[in-house]
């Protein structure tokens, strides 16, 4: 008889999951000895079942290893909390950067027509009014330097 796939989903019957879970369980238990002899580790597994039942494997002393993990844990956290936190600020302000910039890149690209098959109506009309607006104030700049570089700077009150 050959080994076939199946799919990983819950098991509705409550008596083949319990068998399921205890032919697993002991597999499961098989690998971490097998590990702990063939490698030389030290290793933990706890297991709670549907029904509460704690089933437990140590290579050696449970609290043992539970107590080298703790000590281990609580002196790494303190060295990896500060570089971890530096490391995430950073990378957010460098996502929110390219955000930026790939934000800008595809608005210079609408202004100048280049992606404006993907937009509809209302976007290409407020496209339009942003245009209009930033035509105006174009306008309003030249305007003001043609007038200074005419009088040569100076500033004449009505």
């Amino acid at each position: 008889m050959t080994r076939r796939k199946i799919q990983i989903k819950k098991i509705d019957n409550t008596t083949a999951r319990q068998v399921t879970f205890s032919k697993r369980r002991r597999g499961l238990f098989k690998k971490a000895r097998e590990l702990s002899t063939l490698c030389d580790a030290e290793i933990a597994v706890i297991v709670f079942s549907s029904t509460g039942k704690l089933s437990d494997y140590a290579s050696s002393s449970m609290q043992q290893v539970i107590g080298r993990r703790q000590n281990l844990h609580s002196k790494n956290l303190n060295k990896m909390v500060q570089p971890s936190l530096e490391a995430q600020i950073d990378n957010t302000c460098k996502t929110l950067s390219s955000n930026e910039t790939l934000e800008r890149t595809h608005g210079m690209r609408q202004m100048i027509g280049e992606v404006l098959q993907r937009l509809n109506v209302e976007e290409l009309q407020k496209l339009e009014e942003l245009l209009e607006v930033g035509l105006s104030r174009v306008l309003k700049t030249k305007v003001c330097l043609s007038m200074l570089s005419l009088f040569g700077g100076i500033i004449i009150e009505r």
